[in-house]
C-alpha cells in the first residue's frame, strides 16, 4: 500500500519568496528521511517552495483562470510530501508520529488510489493509466 504523507505547515500560506527552513530543523528532517530509506519504505519525498512563489489554476465556468500566490483565502498549504510503501495504514501512521515535526506543523497522511481498487468500468475509462505512470521517468 502507497501512502502519502503531507507536511502542513502552519503560517507557510504567508510565507515570504524564497523562505527557507533552519539548517536544524533539516537536519533532524534528514534523519528522519534516513530513517524511512534504511527501512526501506520511502519511494519520493520532496519540500516545497511557498504559496507565494506559486500559482493556481481554476476553471469557473470552464475556463482556466490564473492566480499567482500568495493566496488569501489559504488557511492550510503544503510544505512538502512523502510517499511511502508500507504494509497498512497503521504502519504509515507510525511513520507520520516519528517526523521530528515541530508545534505548528501537522502531517496528513493519505493512501494513493491503486488501479485495482476502481470499479471495471473506471479501469476502462483510464486504460493505458498504469503504462502512463510505469513511463514516468524521474525530474
Amino acid at each position: 500500500m502507497r501512502f502519502m504523507m503531507l507536511m502542513i505547515p502552519r503560517g507557510y500560506e504567508s510565507a515570504e519568496p524564497g523562505a527557507m527552513p533552519s539548517a536544524e530543523a533539516v537536519a533532524a528532517m534528514m534523519k528522519y528521511n534516513e530513517e524511512l530509506q534504511k527501512a526501506g519504505v520511502l519511494l519520493a519525498l520532496d519540500g516545497l517552495h511557498p504559496p507565494s512563489m506559486g500559482a493556481r489554476v481554476t476553471f469557473e465556468g470552464g475556463k482556466p483562470r490564473v492566480t499567482d500566490g500568495p493566496f488569501a483565502e489559504a488557511k492550510e498549504v503544503l510544505g512538502g510530501y512523502w510517499m511511502i510503501q508500507v504494509k497498512s495504514r497503521e504502519e504509515a501512521i507510525e511513520w507520520a508520529k516519528r517526523c521530528p515535526a515541530s508545534a505548528n506543523e501537522i502531517i496528513e497522511v493519505r493512501q494513493v488510489q491503486e488501479f485495482g481498487d476502481f470499479p471495471p468500468d473506471v479501469q476502462e475509462a483510464a486504460a493505458g493509466f498504469e503504462e502512463m505512470q510505469k513511463a514516468q521517468k524521474p525530474a
